[in-house]
């Protein structure tokens, strides 16, 4: 038997990158997917088509994670039509780096809201649901920058460990219903954008790593496959790093 066979999952900035391989790694393990985007354009489209032959249900949904109004119906809109949710991934995010004493407000307030409220928004309509079901499990995406912190990053930092916290939290309130919660932390992870990054950049950086080598994105969805599945349902409230040993 498949690891999430007849399990619901519903994962956030899901359209491409580090989401898209996580949708795509749990529909290989039978789960049906349901996955948002601030759009469903071509990549959107064209993810839907991807997770659809591997013989699950699928659908993509328009909607700003930021936005609580917006979640809370496109939950509804998930649960009328997938019957139920079992594992929420809260994926969505952005970056808009710059250093403290130049960063402005927008940027503060744009990445705090993609990054740390749309968990909350998704949380909070989620949790009923879950509930309801007496079990669940909550993923959140971080990243090893909100363990350490990152210069020229505060505000992507502090929204990352935002969401280990939210998930810690998480997991104190809501165990005895089944429901677990926890968060991943990537490293440096191989990306499109990362691959934007100049050689000297990426060099200095897996020169930091201890398996001197970047993650790829399927080394995040085998973990999240793990969180999400009841091979760790004595798991909660932890955070994992996938980072080749980077944060020791």
């Amino acid at each position: 038997m498949k690891l999430l066979e007849g399990k619901t999952a519903l994962i956030t900035g899901a359209a491409r990158g580090i989401g898209k391989a996580l949708a795509l790694r749990f529909a290989q393990e039978g789960a049906n997917i349901a996955f948002t985007d601030l759009v469903i354009d071509e990549n959107g489209k064209a993810t839907e088509a991807e997770i659809a032959a591997l013989g699950v249900k699928v659908k993509g949904y328009a909607s700003n994670a930021a936005d609580y109004a917006q979640t809370e119906e496109v939950v509804k809109q998930v649960v009328a039509d997938f019957g139920r949710i079992d594992i929420l991934v809260n994926n969505a995010g952005i970056t808009k780096d710059g250093l403290m004493m130049r960063m402005t407000e927008s940027q503060w307030d744009a990445v705090i809201a993609v990054n740390l409220k749309s968990a909350f928004n998704f949380i909070h309509a989620v949790l009923p649901i879950m509930v309801r079901q007496r079990t669940g499990s909550i993923i959140n995406m971080a990243s090893v920058v909100g363990v350490h912190g990152n210069a020229g990053q505060s505000n992507y930092a502090a929204s990352k460990a935002g969401l280990i916290a939210l998930a810690k939290s998480i997991a104190q309130e809501v165990g005895s219903r089944g429901i677990r919660a926890n968060a991943i932390a990537p490293g440096f992870i191989e990306t499109a954008m990362t691959a934007q990054l100049p050689d000297d950049v990426r060099a200095e950086w897996v020169k930091k790593i201890p398996l001197r080598r970047g993650g790829q994105v399927e080394d995040i969805a085998n973990v999240a496959t793990f969180l999400a599945s009841d091979l760790s349902s004595y798991v909660t409230g932890q955070v994992i790093q996938v980072d080749g040993g980077m944060n020791m």
